[in-house]
């Protein structure tokens, strides 16, 4: 008889102290491991040299050239912790992202499985090739629409939604939903979504999730996210939900 596959609790997008996020690598893979989770991404920021939000003169910020080897020791290190101790499968990645004080040129896309570090200094679509090559999954993140408004200047990414067309196959998956914001536009053009934490602090740790029917290893996840095969969403309000049965 052919046995159905338990859907895998995924958290896509989530960055760490390597970037803007609040907890370690350690620490964010304790929170999702004691919370019942199967999948956690690390994707934390690559930004250009020249991004717009950085002081003038000040050092790179997020995951760059010199300490990406750095990023992705940590990371495979904690994978084989998360895998023994909470049985969750850390995946590597990053956030390609493309700032610009124009949010109409303005984008970013969550490289999901991506072990070679992709920079963005040659504008967005050259890295998603990239990142695609190097075995990645392609994610369009939080997608907004002209007019609406971000948390901050550098979440004013409205490229994605006006440009859609074109990018579409350069990306495999667009956010739905970024933590409980909805970016309704991706349902009514059919593209294949997601929902994604782009977790940040603790209480990132609830909102819309994805759910998917695959096993779980690295190469299956990314090749069923990069498949045309639906992903499945979930709302997670409270960590007494994620109690697993006895």
């Amino acid at each position: 008889m052919r046995r159905k596959i338990e859907p895998l609790l995924c958290e896509l997008h989530a960055h760490t102290r390597w970037s803007d996020g609040a907890l370690t690598v350690r620490e964010l893979v304790d929170l999702y491991g004691r919370n019942g989770f199967d999948v956690l991404a690390v994707t934390d920021h690559v930004v250009r040299r020249d991004d717009p939000w950085l002081p003038p003169g000040g050092p790179l910020c997020g995951v760059h050239g010199a300490n990406h080897a750095a990023y992705l020791a940590e990371l495979l290190a904690q994978a084989e912790r998360a895998r023994r101790e909470y049985d969750l499968l850390l995946l590597p990645g990053l956030e390609l992202t493309y700032n610009d004080a124009d949010p109409l040129a303005a984008a970013h896309a969550v490289a999901v499985g991506c072990r070679t570090f992709v920079g963005v200094d040659d504008g967005l679509e050259p890295a998603l090739v990239r990142a695609r090559a190097e075995g990645a999954t392609l994610i369009a993140a939080h997608p907004y629409l002209q007019g609406d408004r971000g948390s901050s200047p550098a979440r004013a990414t409205t490229r994605f939604s006006r440009e859609w067309r074109e990018l579409r196959p350069l990306v495999d998956r667009w956010e739905l939903f970024n933590r409980y914001e909805l970016f309704g536009w991706v349902a009514e053009r059919g593209l294949p979504a997601v929902a994604n934490g782009d977790f940040h602090r603790p209480e990132h740790l609830h909102g819309w999730k994805t759910l998917l029917p695959c096993v779980k290893s690295e190469d299956a996840v990314v090749d069923y996210l990069r498949s045309a095969r639906p992903a499945f969403l979930t709302r997670i309000d409270d960590v007494v939900l994620l109690e697993r049965a006895a």
